[in-house]
């Protein structure tokens, strides 16, 4: 996907789920994709991790508009994380609304991820 690119200035990056030490589930902020193809990729950095059978489940979701009705994005999703220092990447082909959002599920007792997600895609030539 990205091979070949100057990824600066041809490619979109945006961060749905800024650093941070989540210890609940929630929404990421949007990421506007208007002048990217249908292809997503989308990294997940996981550091420190703490509590009891604490779980971590990342999905990535779409919508025509920044705050409107988002559904899930068919194969956006990763892997459960259950321990630190775990980095995974995904990509998707199947994009087809304007805005992408990551969507985290935290589980377990005192649950405690240190997380982010970045989502990127390539800029349209017209």
């Amino acid at each position: 996907m990205f091979s070949g690119k100057d990824l600066a200035n041809e490619c979109k990056w945006g961060q749905s789920l800024v650093s941070a030490t989540r210890t609940s589930s929630g929404n990421g902020s949007a990421v506007d994709m208007q002048d990217c193809g249908p292809e997503v990729v989308a990294v997940l950095d996981v550091g420190a991790v703490s509590g009891t059978s604490p779980t971590l489940d990342v999905k990535l979701q779409e919508s025509d508009t920044s705050g409107g009705t988002y559904s899930d994005i068919s194969g956006a999703t990763f892997t459960q994380v259950t321990a630190s220092n775990a980095q995974q990447t995904i990509q998707v082909a199947n994009r087809t609304k304007r805005y992408v959002r990551a969507v985290a599920t935290i589980a377990g007792t005192s649950p405690s991820f240190a997380s982010c997600v970045l989502i990127a895609a390539n800029k349209q030539s017209y």
